[in-house]
């Protein structure tokens, strides 16, 4: 069981950055991936950045180049800095944390709302 925590989200002009962080608490040795996805209003969630214990990253093509995924060593925190940012980016940010096998029972926190507008 592990539980995640985060923090970082408001309203930030477009062309803003801002940066969300993720405590993770409980069963972290068998942790391997952590990772933000997002979802807007009426759509799907999708997947933002993930990073794996072994510090592999992955990112959306929607935000690469303009996202910083990172974690600490002992899985417990996992930061994601966000610049340029578009009103496209508008959703609630939900932290993850996966173990194997991966998929069968992932870690969800409460999520952070970003909303980006002028």
């Amino acid at each position: 069981q592990v539980q995640l925590v985060e923090s970082g989200g408001g309203l930030v002009q477009p062309g803003g950055s801002l940066r969300l962080s993720c405590a993770a608490s409980g069963s972290l040795f068998s942790v391997y991936v952590l990772g933000w996805y997002r979802q807007a209003p009426g759509k799907e969630r999708e997947l933002v950045a993930l990073i794996t214990r072994d510090d592999r990253t992955t990112y959306a093509d929607s935000v690469k180049g303009r996202c910083t995924i990172s974690k600490t060593i002992g899985m417990n925190t996992v930061s994601l800095r966000m610049d340029s940012l578009e009103p496209e980016d508008t959703a609630c940010y939900d932290c993850h944390a996966d173990a194997p096998p991966l998929g069968a029972n992932p870690s969800w926190g409460r999520g952070t709302q970003v909303i980006v507008s002028a």
